[in-house]
């Protein structure tokens, strides 16, 4: 139904700002871990309700992304780099300096240090891309940055939300179609939370 109804600009700005709205509640309960989730089987509602704020939002994002006109495909491929910044940036960051731990109940691994290391990759690489792809300068250059910056941000809540989920459920792995991956969110996690962030930033900002 979103894919029909992509093209309607009015809903497509609703479903992007409450999908933005809902990663940031992620993040107060990533915060308070392990309280605020539901435990019951009764709340099987909101888990529901969970996954379709995880999941539609993210295959609205991509899908409209990769149908933007003739450069769709690199704004998609503009979103991933984003992302794989980040992840790289982080990882590296993190085993040299990593000290400051970010979310222990949550994801043990992941450090302050770590963060800032992925948010600096993330913003050369917008930078690049800016530059390089969409041809901008002064404010739209720094604009695109910051929308970098933003997208780096949030898909470290998608990351550790589904590191969230799989410790409320009590299992190692979400699902097991990439055996030592820990499942098919493990290679999407950052994605559902950026796409929507990074679409809605570029509706935004006019690029």
């Amino acid at each position: 139904l979103l894919w029909l109804l992509r093209d309607d600009e009015a809903l497509r700005l609703v479903v992007l700002t409450i999908a933005v709205i809902w990663w940031l509640v992620a993040t107060l309960w990533i915060v308070v871990y392990p309280k605020g989730l539901p435990e019951e089987q009764a709340k099987t509602l909101t888990k529901c309700i969970v996954g379709l704020l995880t999941l539609q939002p993210a295959f609205l994002a991509v899908s409209y992304l990769q149908s933007m006109g003739n450069d769709g495909p690199f704004r998609l491929l503009g979103l991933l780099v984003i992302i794989w910044a980040a992840d790289t940036g982080a990882y590296f960051a993190g085993r040299a300096f990593g000290k400051n731990k970010l979310a222990p109940k949550v994801s043990p691994g992941k450090t302050w240090e770590g963060v800032a290391g992925g948010l600096a990759c993330s913003a050369l690489m917008a930078w690049l891309g800016g530059w390089y792809v969409f041809q901008l300068a002064g404010l739209a250059a720094a604009g695109f940055v910051v929308l970098g910056l933003a997208v780096a941000g949030i898909s470290v809540v998608g990351d550790l939300s589904e590191s969230m989920f799989k410790r409320h459920a009590g299992v190692k792995d979400s699902g097991q179609i990439f055996p030592g991956h820990g499942g098919m969110l493990d290679r999407l996690d950052s994605l559902t939370a950026a796409a929507p962030c990074y679409l809605l930033g570029l509706l935004l900002l006019n690029i």
